[in-house]
């Protein structure tokens, strides 16, 4: 009898690159569509903290790192809002697919778990980039801030969107509700945000909170974009590509076996 080939996990180097595409592009168009919840808000908010943190600090903080404390902010400001949207475009494409029930129709078409976690993360990535690059063009043309590095601004970017997609795939597979949903927003990924040196630098932080800041890979993202931007950092950035990427991978590698059990995916 003739072997059946198991299209989702018996792929032997075999790509389904117009399934992937078409669930890259699908990614991408759900954003898109909705651009002023997606692109246009959180360059709004975003805008708002650097007025509201600048009028109400900036005066009397002084300098930061020998740079001006809006300018020190503006880069966290950029990473903080580009791994809130790289994570909520992964995690929201999941959950609503599995609260409405047609999450069966991304499942069953001939796609390896490989290819569901890259056509995802695509639109996550291209979410991140894109609120990235207007609000990099906001803090050269508003702030009249040149980008020191922008190769390493860009690789930082990427890695951060990357990350926070696959995280926001983990998070998504795991949830069956908004509310749990809600809750891993809340309690994890905006704390994790916020307390990563994104306002201050890490440098005046208590000695035992300073060694577990330099645990958060998310500090190793703001800083590395605070690098790329400005010139200056609290680490190395040699050090933060370097956790960032074997983070990245690791959670990568989880969403994929999530996908590849159908762990609560399956009904």
């Amino acid at each position: 009898m003739p072997q059946t080939l198991d299209m989702g996990n018996r792929r032997f180097g075999r790509v389904n690159w117009l399934g992937l595409y078409t669930l890259a592009l699908r990614e991408v168009m759900r954003f898109v569509s909705v651009w002023t919840q997606t692109l246009l808000a959180p360059l709004v908010t975003a805008a708002l903290f650097l007025l509201i943190f600048s009028i109400a600090i900036g005066p009397n903080r002084g300098e930061v790192l020998g740079v001006s404390f809006t300018a020190f902010i503006a880069p966290g400001i950029l990473m903080m809002t580009v791994i809130q949207n790289a994570f909520a475009n992964t995690s929201s494409s999941i959950v609503i697919s599995k609260v409405q029930g047609n999450i069966v129709d991304t499942l069953m078409p001939p796609l390896s778990a490989g290819e569901l976690v890259i056509g995802y993360l695509a639109g996550g990535l291209a979410r991140g980039l894109a609120v990235a690059l207007a609000i990099g063009l906001g803090i050269l043309l508003v702030l009249g801030i040149p980008i020191a590095h922008p190769l390493w601004a860009l690789v930082f970017v990427i890695l951060g969107s990357t990350l926070m997609g696959a995280v926001g795939l983990v998070a998504g597979v795991f949830a069956n509700k908004f509310d749990q949903m809600a809750a891993i927003t809340n309690f994890i990924v905006t704390p994790l945000a916020f307390l990563s040196g994104t306002f201050y630098s890490v440098a005046a932080l208590p000695p035992v909170i300073y060694e577990i800041t330099h645990v958060n890979p998310v500090f190793y993202l703001i800083d590395g974009v605070r690098f790329g931007v400005l010139g200056v950092s609290d680490s190395s950035p040699w050090l933060g590509l370097a956790v960032c990427s074997v983070t990245t991978v690791a959670v990568s590698l989880v969403a994929w076996a999530m996908f590849r059990s159908g762990y609560r995916l399956k009904a």
